[in-house]
Formats: C-alpha cells, sequence, structure tokens
C-alpha cells in the first residue's frame, strides 16, 4: 500500500497530466506518415527522447505512458530513457495490453487480451523502472453494441488487470474507451458511458481492487464523429461530469481522460470547461492525451534535427495549455 501510494502523490498533482507515449509499433507509423517521417528504432527513439527531455517539461506532465520499446532506449547522452523521466520528478509507467480482438458471442464488440503472463512482464517492466500500467478496452456504440455481455466481460478484464498490478505494486490506469465511432448523439454516449462505468467499478470492487491506488481513464460524453454536428465544451462537460458523478466513487484520486481522436484545441477546451464548472471535486480531473499532446509537435518537427526546438516549444506550448485547462483557467485566446 505504501508504495503504490507514493507512485499516485507522483502521478497526482495540481496543474499536472499524464503524457500517452504508448503507441505500438502500427499506431507510430501511422502518426509519422502524415509528416513524411520514416518510423524506424532510431527515429522512435529520437522523437521520445526530444519529448521527454523538452525544457521544463516537468511543470505540467507528472507521468508518461510509454511502449515496451521505449524501456530500454536511451537519449544522445546514454541515459534510458526512464531514468531521464524519473530524473524530472516525472513517474514513468507502460502500457500492457495486447490489443483488442473480437468478442465472440457478441458480434461488433472487442475485448483486449494480454492477461496470460501479466504479472511476470510486470515484474520485468518494473526493474526497467515503470512505477504505472495502462490497460485499454474499448466500447463501440452501434444499434445493437455494446451488449451487455461485452460490458461485463470488458470490465472484469478491467478489474482482474488491476489487481494484478497491485499486487506487483504498480498502480493500474483503467481506460474504458467509448468510442467516438458513429453517428450517435451525445445523449446516447451518456447513456453508454454511464453503463460503462457502473460495471467497471462493480468488477473492481468485486475483485477487491484499491480504488485510492488507482487511476481511471475515460473518455469523454461527446456525440459520434459522423453525426450531424459537434458539442460545445459546456455541453460535453455537463454531460460527463453527471456521468462522473453517478458512477465513479470518490475514492478514486485522479480521473485523467483520454483525448480519443479530439483535436489538440477542443481536447483542452472540454478539460477546461469541466474544471471550470465542478467545484471541490472528489478527485482531480486531468488529462492522458497523446496525439492531443503530440501532434503538434511532430508536425514542427518532421523528423529533421534542425527542428528539434521548434518541436520541443511546440510540445511545450500543448502541455502548458493543459497544465491551465487542469486548473480551469485555459482561454481559447491563449491559443
Amino acid at each position: 500500500m505504501g508504495e503504490l501510494s507514493s507512485t499516485i502523490r507522483g502521478m497526482v498533482r495540481q496543474g499536472k497530466g499524464i503524457l500517452a507515449a504508448d503507441e505500438s509499433l502500427p499506431t507510430i507509423a501511422k502518426r509519422f506518415s502524415p509528416f513524411g517521417i520514416d518510423s524506424t528504432e532510431e527515429t522512435r527513439r529520437k522523437y521520445r527522447a526530444l519529448l521527454f527531455s523538452s525544457p521544463g517539461i516537468e511543470e505540467f506532465i507528472s507521468g508518461v505512458i510509454l511502449f515496451e520499446e521505449t524501456l530500454t532506449q536511451k537519449d544522445d547522452e546514454g541515459r534510458l530513457l526512464p531514468e531521464l523521466l524519473s530524473s524530472k520528478g516525472i513517474v514513468p509507467g507502460i502500457k500492457v495490453d495486447k490489443g483488442t480482438v473480437s468478442l465472440a458471442g457478441s458480434p461488433g464488440d472487442k475485448i483486449t487480451e494480454g492477461l496470460d503472463g501479466l504479472a511476470g512482464r510486470l515484474e520485468k517492466y518494473k526493474s526497467q523502472g515503470a512505477r504505472f500500467a495502462k490497460w485499454r478496452e474499448v466500447y463501440v456504440i452501434g444499434e445493437k453494441n455494446p451488449s451487455m455481455l461485452a460490458i461485463e466481460a470488458n470490465a472484469e478484464v478491467l478489474a482482474r488487470y488491476a489487481v494484478i498490478c497491485q499486487e506487483a505494486g504498480i498502480v493500474p490506469v483503467v481506460e474504458p474507451e467509448v468510442l467516438m465511432d458513429g453517428d450517435h448523439g451525445i445523449e446516447r454516449c451518456s447513456v453508454v458511458t454511464e453503463s460503462v462505468l457502473h460495471a467497471v467499478f462493480q468488477a473492481l470492487r468485486r475483485h477487491g481492487a484499491m480504488l485510492e491506488c488507482m487511476v481511471l481513464k475515460p473518455s469523454m460524453v461527446l456525440p459520434g464523429k459522423a453525426f450531424g454536428s459537434r458539442a460545445s465544451p459546456e455541453e460535453v462537460a455537463e454531460a460527463t461530469v453527471r456521468v462522473l458523478r453517478r458512477t465513479v466513487p470518490a475514492a478514486v484520486p485522479s480521473i485523467n481522460f483520454l483525448s480519443g481522436g479530439q483535436g489538440p484545441e477542443e481536447a483542452t477546451a472540454n478539460l477546461n470547461a469541466m474544471n471550470a464548472i465542478l467545484t471541490n471535486p472528489p478527485w482531480a480531473l486531468s488529462f492522458s492525451y497523446g496525439r492531443a499532446l503530440q501532434r503538434t509537435a511532430l508536425e514542427a518537427w518532421g523528423g529533421k534535427s534542425e527542428n528539434a526546438g521548434p518541436m520541443q516549444e511546440a510540445f511545450m506550448k500543448r502541455a502548458r495549455l493543459n497544465g491551465l485547462a487542469r486548473r480551469g483557467q485555459y482561454r481559447p485566446e491563449m491559443e
């Protein structure tokens, strides 16, 4: 409990959030491609080393989720990247799931693999510097999806993952993502998200997870990408906070939202709106963004060494703006 509590204290800090830099090899190749960057071991190492060494990163980032490859990579000075983060007071974490497959018996739904051998992998990752882990389950909204089977089966996997992590002295980041794909409205997303989170916390209690020693990484309540119009930050904030109040126990120390396909400015504005309307919340409301923190940095870098400075400046601007949103102090004119 003491080890887990210490890690949580390092991860949950006012004005700070978590950087998701745990893209798999196919995913980071897709992120690099629009900017003409080849995804090689060296370009991935260089890119992440530049991100993590951004001057002042520790002012706004308290934790970084890493991909397995990154645990053994080094910066240009020869320091392991987890050691570089730790030297700045940033907690290194690791993605531990093995990706999604179709859920048998529930057409259109998914479930995540990777529980087999997880305890052994966690022991190895911990020896390499990881202090928290992340596991993602996804939920597709459709005419018949997600089914109750999918909601309950995915919740069970998340709970099993969480207690395996805690037994290993690793803080679990529990990520139930309701996907933005589809033409559903915000009301339909709200109903699904409430059902998903209710099932997740029922399963966590059933398995005996310590809620005080975990982080929830949910999606925001949003209309589908194919819906006729976007919701305003105030609409997103009201719908999301209402669901959280109904489902997330006060014992959970922090809720760090994923960006889930939102643009950088949209994700920042929506987080800010939540912190602006929610006074004295029982949990912190923060960010754990991937693309929404990195996209402008990738565009500025383009894989060229001479663009290292502009790339770090672009990343730090987004980190700073999300740090302000974490406090409810972001304004669009700051862009």
